[in-house]
């Protein structure tokens, strides 16, 4: 007679303190397929050098204004071009100051925003001198750039607007264009005594001017 506490056909209990070995899975189990290894990650792509510069996909500028612009100037301007609504002229670099005037007479463009230059080391004219004009009544800029060479003196354009006595002043403590005209040629951002200009690329920024670095701050330059 099969013990109440153990009914026929069931496996005895564990002894006391054992532990009751796994049940062995019979033919008809379903079979549980082993995890499958994670596939190997790829090799970090070599970086790819970098890309030139896409050309600037500029648009003839065409209006009144250019048109005015044509016949008063004629082939002292070079090109009228429109890049993302925004419009410059290209001008022979004696003929930019007259037509500062006559944009702020005759076209409404009475404020001068900023003046400023890029360095190209490799062209003949070594400078593109940058005039950002603006109109109030347009609400409207226009840029006028001109190339300049090394050691060009252009014109000032203070008798047009007096705000360019500054911001002639910072290009040449930059760049070191001076103006032909202008009443105080100095430095106005960097003391007198610094030596170069800093965004010419003749060298390194941490090169600049070490001497009067180390001199008035204590420090290597670049630090």
């Amino acid at each position: 007679m099969a013990d109440e506490h153990n009914p026929e056909g069931s496996a005895p209990p564990p002894a006391s303190g054992g532990t009751a070995e796994p049940a062995k899975p019979s033919e008809d189990s379903p079979k549980v397929a082993a995890p499958k290894a994670a596939p190997p990650k790829p090799a970090a792509a070599a970086h790819a050098p970098p890309k030139p510069p896409a050309p600037m996909a500029a648009t003839p500028w065409e209006g009144d204004a250019p048109s005015q612009l044509k016949d008063r100037f004629g082939g002292d301007i070079t090109e009228f071009s429109s890049y993302l609504g925004q419009n410059f002229i290209v001008a022979k670099a004696d003929a930019v100051v007259p037509i500062i005037e006559f944009l702020k007479l005759e076209a409404d463009f009475d404020y001068l925003v900023d003046i400023t230059a890029v360095d190209y080391p490799n062209r003949p004219e070594r400078f593109e001198l940058i005039y950002i004009l603006y109109s109030y009544t347009r609400n409207e800029r226009l840029r006028i750039k001109t190339a300049i060479a090394e050691g060009a003196r252009p014109q000032t354009a203070i008798h047009a607007h007096v705000g360019a006595n500054w911001l002639e002043r910072e290009v040449f403590d930059m760049f070191g264009i001076e103006f032909a005209g202008h009443p105080d040629m100095r430095r106005i951002l960097l003391p007198e005594e610094w030596q170069g200009f800093p965004l010419r690329k003749d060298y390194s920024i941490i090169q600049q001017d070490d001497r009067w670095v180390k001199e008035n701050l204590g420090i290597e330059s670049g630090q």
